[in-house]
C-alpha cells in the first residue's frame, strides 16, 4: 500500500508539473500571438497608432517585475498555491482582455495578466529542483525547456492562424480551457507545503516599488531608444532613473532580513555566469523571433500565417534537440554542453548575416535548424549549472533572477535590433543610390534589377528593401557577436579548483 501511495504521488507530481509547463507556455505564447495581431486590435478598438505598442509594453513591464518576485511569493504561498493563484488570475484576466471595449480596460487587464504570467515562468524552473530528485532533473528540465523556447517560435503562426480564421478576442480566449483545467487540477496533484503568511507582515513595499520603477524605466527606455535616440533627454532620464533605483534597491535588499529578492545568490560564480548566459540567449532567441517576421513582412511581403510557417522550422529543430540535450545533460559536464550550444547558436545567427533581400524559406532553413537545435543546449545545461548547486531554499529566488535575465536580454536585443534598423537603413539607401548613379551594374543585379534605370525613383522599392536587408544582416551579426560573448564567458564558471565542475 505504501509503495502504491508513493507511486501515485509521483505520478500526480509529474502531471501537476506538466500543467505548470502548460501555464508557462501560455504566458510566453501570449506575448507573441498578441504582437502578431496588434493592427487588428488597433482597428477594432480604434486605438491611435502612437498608443498601440503599450498593449505589449505594459504586459512586459508587469511580467519582468513579477519574475524576480516569484521567489518571495513561493516562500509565502508555497509553490503549489502560487501556481494556482497565478494561473487563475492569468485565466480571468485573459477573459477580461477578450471582452475589453476600450484601450484603457485592455491595458489594465494586460497589467494583471502580465504579472500573473511572469510568476508562472520561474515557478516552473524552480519546480524542477523542488519537486523532483536529482535523477529526474534532466527529464523535467527537458519538458520545461521545450515549452520555454517553443512558445516564442510557434507564437507567430498561432497568432496569424487565429487572426486569419477567427476574431482577435480568441487570442485571449484560447487560454481559458487549459487555464481552468490547470487551476482546478494542480491543488490535488502538486505536493503540499507550509505557507508562511506571517512573512506578509515584513513585506518590504519600498523595495518592491524601487524594483518596479527600475525595471519599468529600463523597459520604457529600451522601447523609446531606437526612435528617440539612446542619448536623448527622455532616454537618458529613464536610464538614469533605472540606475539610481537599482542601486537603492540593491543596497536596501542586501541589508534586509527577509528580502523580496535574494541577491546574495549572485555571489555564487556558476549562478552569476549562468545569468549572463541566460541574457545572451534571450538576445538571440527573442531577437531572432522578432527580426525574421519584420524582414519577411516588409521585404518579402508575407502575411502573418506565411511567416509563421517559415519560422516553424526553428520549432521543429528544437523538438528534435530536446531529448538529445536532456539525455546528454545527465551524462556530460554542463560547461561543455553550454559551450557546444553557444558555439552552434553563434554560427546559426552568423549564417543569417549573409542573406540577400530575396532570401526566403530555402535560404533561412539551415540557419534556423542550427539555431533551433542549439537553443536547447543554451538553455538546459546553463540552467543546471546555475541552479543545481544552490540550497533548495535559494532556488526559487535564483530561478526568478535567471529567467528575468533571459527576458531582459530579449528586451535589450530587440531595442538594439530596432536601433540598427532605424539608424542604418537610411545610410544603406544612400550608398546604394550612389553606386547605381555611378553605373555599378553589380549593385543593380544584387538588388534584383536587370539594368540600371535612368530614373532611380522607379527603383525606390527595390533600393529600400535591399537597404533594409543590409541592416537586417548587421542585426544578425550583432546577435551572433553576443552569442560569442556568452561562449567566451563559459570557462569562468569553473570552480576555483579548476576541475571543470560548477562550484
Amino acid at each position: 500500500m505504501t509503495v502504491w501511495r508513493t507511486t501515485k504521488a509521483r505520478i500526480g507530481t509529474w502531471f501537476g508539473f506538466g500543467l505548470m509547463c502548460v501555464g508557462m507556455f501560455m504566458a510566453i505564447l501570449d506575448i507573441q500571438v498578441v504582437a502578431t495581431s496588434l493592427p487588428t486590435i488597433q482597428s477594432a478598438l480604434r486605438i491611435s497608432p502612437d498608443r498601440m505598442s503599450w498593449i505589449q509594453t505594459v504586459y512586459l513591464i508587469a511580467e519582468i517585475t513579477a519574475i524576480p518576485l516569484t521567489g518571495w511569493l513561493t516562500r509565502v504561498l508555497t509553490l503549489r498555491w502560487l501556481f494556482v493563484i497565478a494561473i487563475s488570475v492569468f485565466t480571468v484576466t485573459s477573459v477580461g482582455c477578450a471582452f475589453s471595449t476600450s484601450f484603457a480596460s485592455l491595458v489594465i487587464f494586460r497589467i494583471f495578466q502580465g504579472f500573473a504570467g511572469g510568476t508562472l515562468i520561474p515557478a516552473v524552473f524552480s519546480g524542477i529542483f523542488l519537486l523532483f530528485p536529482a535523477r529526474a532533473h534532466p527529464v523535467a528540465g527537458t519538458i520545461a525547456g521545450i515549452m520555454a523556447v517553443l512558445a516564442p517560435t510557434v507564437g507567430p503562426v498561432v497568432g496569424g492562424w487565429i487572426t486569419h480564421h477567427y476574431s482577435w478576442p480568441w487570442l485571449f480566449l484560447v487560454n481559458v480551457i487549459p487555464g481552468v483545467v490547470a487551476a482546478l487540477a494542480t491543488p490535488f496533484l502538486l505536493p503540499w507545503g507550509r505557507a508562511r503568511l506571517n512573512h506578509l507582515r515584513n513585506f518590504d513595499a519600498i523595495s518592491l516599488a524601487l524594483m518596479a520603477i527600475a525595471l519599468a524605466s529600463l523597459e520604457i527606455g529600451l522601447k523609446q531608444a531606437p526612435q528617440s535616440g539612446w542619448l536623448s533627454v527622455l532616454c537618458f532620464a529613464l536610464f538614469a532613473l533605472c540606475a539610481v533605483t537599482t542601486a537603492l534597491f540593491a543596497i536596501r535588499t542586501l541589508k534586509a532580513v527577509q528580502p523580496i529578492v535574494e541577491l546574495s545568490t549572485l555571489r555564487v560564480r556558476p549562478f552569476s555566469i549562468g545569468c549572463v548566459l541566460s541574457f545572451c540567449l534571450g538576445v538571440g532567441l527573442f531577437g531572432a523571433v522578432y527580426l525574421m517576421p519584420v524582414f519577411l513582412a516588409y521585404v518579402r511581403q508575407h502575411d502573418a500565417l506565411e511567416i509563421g510557417k517559415i519560422i516553424l522550422v526553428t520549432g521543429a529543430a528544437q523538438l528534435v534537440a530536446a531529448p538529445i540535450a536532456g539525455a546528454l545533460e545527465s551524462r556530460a559536464n554542463p560547461l561543455w554542453l553550454s559551450a557546444f550550444g553557444f558555439s552552434l547558436f553563434a554560427v546559426g545567427l552568423g549564417m543569417s548575416a549573409f542573406e540577400s533581400s530575396t532570401a526566403d524559406f530555402d535560404e533561412m532553413f539551415w540557419p534556423q535548424v542550427l539555431r533551433g537545435f542549439a537553443a536547447m543546449f543554451c538553455l538546459l545545461p546553463p540552467t543546471r549549472m546555475a541552479l543545481q548547486t544552490l540550497p533548495h531554499k535559494q532556488v526559487p529566488d535564483a530561478s526568478g533572477l535567471f529567467n528575468m535575465m533571459r527576458n531582459l536580454g530579449g528586451a535589450v536585443g530587440i531595442a538594439l535590433i530596432d536601433t540598427i534598423l532605424y539608424g542604418r537603413t537610411s545610410g544603406h539607401i544612400e550608398a546604394i543610390r550612389q553606386r547605381l548613379a555611378a553605373g555599378d551594374v553589380a549593385t543593380a543585379q544584387a538588388i534584383g534589377l536587370d539594368r540600371i534605370p535612368s530614373d532611380l525613383s522607379t527603383a525606390t522599392e527595390a533600393i529600400e528593401q535591399a537597404a533594409f536587408a543590409a541592416s537586417t544582416n548587421e542585426a544578425w551579426a550583432m546577435m551572433a557577436g553576443i552569442a560569442v560573448l556568452g561562449l567566451l564567458l563559459i570557462p569562468f564558471a569553473r570552480s576555483k579548483r579548476g576541475d571543470g565542475k560548477p562550484s
